[in-house]
């Protein structure tokens, strides 16, 4: 006798990401795992009086989409502060962050964040907002920041004799702008008192509720530790993380191998959705403060020497010891220079290891060389891209345009050329950056134009999205045999969306969003 389904959706559309059975109206859902992909008739079966039926009104249903690339605790944490991504000028930021301060008046400290390149840029600019409190905002990348003089000074960084000046710009009498790029902005980061448990939990529940409502039913938290590693497994086990979280432990470059038990003890942490098993390297930084690692200098500054985090020798020793100990590793590599590093220190891993099933990833590949491109599918490594990292027309790139020049842009987030090139490509949003919802996402893979004549037109079809956010991204964490696909015994991970995602226009994909999300068999999101 067949088992009856506890949830049946019928009379959808439904994009299954797997390829021996590709499309289907109907799926049924007992537990926590998909037992029918079929047809409406075939679906009857698994039906009864106690099963709830969802009508899909022929709309698009996939598996539950997978981010592969975010920052959710810390982005959890910046929730809580003053969100600068709107503010196109010092006079909006200037609003911003005074109604911050009035709405939160005990705070000791001024902080926001997301706030774009060149709306701010010394400490003046902050002093004239607020000067009696310290004022500390993060740009939208995370990789620079800017402070006013009170934030500095309590830093010990204001002035030219300070011990810390790694990655502090000053002016010509030795002084601290008040602009801070990658590891200066420790320097401050290290004073501000550290947000409360309570507050911590709080904010991470509310931005799993935002993933759910957006379809992400996974995430890659692409930095952490141990200690990050149990507050997601506390909240699962309060039942208040709706989010299956992969945690990579971040390797510094003070980092040493001893140091990576505490990945192989993340590693032995494999709960139902908090798992730990792979590290994460930064080879350099971005390519709007110029600390992208590049093959040719910079186009609108030649003179910039940027020199990689790892060196070759340095990465290679960490890698092989990470390797050895079967950890998964991911690289952020913005310029091409770190791409290329990267995957000379991956080739010399698998000289000294041997070959194994590794799935090693780098992250972003913002810009890629042409030779570079084959040597992914050699060595077996995944290119994990952000899509909305891209600018959708050249006029909206804002300053890397300009330090790229017009000779890279045809190498410049180069999708179709790594799809083609590569073996395993997956998608994500890198939240806080962008936003995570993959919509949005969707939109500029689709209507991307081509920044010059000479460009490859680098668009990607609406499957090939979806595969991405689904059955791709399940296989980077090793897990493609247990969810990304809408089939028979995986884990009911599903999204139902508001419509027929593939009669939508390319143009018109922002209309669609997600009226239900599934994780685990339990609906945790329905309009």
């Amino acid at each position: 006798m067949t088992s009856k389904a506890d949830i049946v959706i019928k009379n959808s559309h439904i994009f299954t990401s797997d390829e021996s059975n590709p499309l289907a109206q109907a799926v049924a859902i007992k537990g926590n795992r998909i037992v029918y992909v079929g047809d409406d008739v075939g679906v009857e079966e698994f039906t009864s009086s106690g099963t709830r039926v969802i009508d899909g009104q022929n709309h698009t249903l996939t598996a539950g989409f997978i981010d592969t690339h975010v920052h959710l605790l810390s982005g959890a944490k910046w929730m809580g502060y003053a969100e600068l991504s709107q503010a196109q000028t010092k006079e909006a930021a200037r609003q911003i962050l005074l109604m911050f301060a009035e709405q939160n008046p005990i705070e000791t400290w001024i902080i926001g964040w997301r706030i774009q390149y060149d709306v701010v840029s010394t400490r003046h600019d902050l002093d004239a907002i607020i000067a009696d409190h310290p004022v500390y905002i993060r740009a939208a990348d995370a990789h620079t920041a800017w402070a006013n003089t009170k934030a500095l000074e309590l830093a010990g960084i204001l002035q030219a004799d300070s011990e810390w000046n790694e990655n502090i710009l000053r002016d010509e009498s030795g002084i601290a702008t008040g602009e801070l790029r990658e590891s200066g902005m420790k320097a401050v980061l290290d004073i501000i008192p550290p947000p409360s448990e309570t507050f911590i939990r709080t904010q991470l529940k509310h931005a799993a509720e935002g993933f759910n409502k957006a379809g992400i039913t996974s995430i890659h938290n692409m930095n952490g530790d141990l200690n990050d590693l149990m507050i997601y497994a506390a909240a699962e086990d309060a039942g208040e993380l709706n989010l299956r979280v992969y945690v990579p432990f971040e390797i510094k470059p003070e980092a040493n191998e001893e140091d990576l038990q505490e990945a192989v003890a993340m590693a032995n942490m494999q709960g139902d959705y908090v798992r730990g098993g792979a590290v994460k390297f930064f080879m350099d930084g971005v390519w709007e403060s110029y600390t992208a690692f590049n093959v040719h200098p910079y186009a609108d500054d030649p003179t910039v020497k940027v020199e990689p985090i790892f060196s070759l020798e340095h990465f290679t020793r960490m890698a092989s010891a990470c390797d050895r100990l079967g950890l998964q590793i991911a690289v952020h590599c913005c310029g091409d220079g770190a791409v290329r590093q990267t995957l000379d220190g991956y080739e010399a891993v698998q000289r000294s290891n041997g070959k194994r099933d590794s799935r090693h990833r780098i992250e972003h590949v913002e810009v890629c060389q042409p030779e570079d491109m084959p040597r992914f599918r050699q060595l077996g490594v995944i290119a994990s891209i952000q899509l909305s990292h891209a600018p959708l027309r050249l006029k909206e790139s804002g300053v890397a345009q300009y330090r790229l020049g017009e000779k890279r842009w045809q190498y410049w987030q180069p999708w179709r050329d790594l799809k083609n090139a590569v073996a395993h490509l997956s998608f994500g949003s890198d939240w806080t950056v962008v936003s995570f919802d993959p919509m949005s996402h969707f939109y500029v893979a689709l209507n991307r134009e081509k920044l010059s004549p000479a460009s490859t037109d680098q668009r990607l079809t609406l499957e090939e999205c979806i595969l991405g956010y689904t059955r791709d991204a399940a296989y980077v964490e090793f897990q493609e045999h247990q969810k990304g696909q809408v089939k028979v015994g995986y884990l009911a991970d599903l999204v139902l969306f508001s419509h027929d995602l593939f009669q939508l226009k390319s143009e018109d994909i922002l209309a669609a969003k997600p009226v239900m999300t599934m994780i685990d068999g339990r609906i945790v999101f329905e309009e």
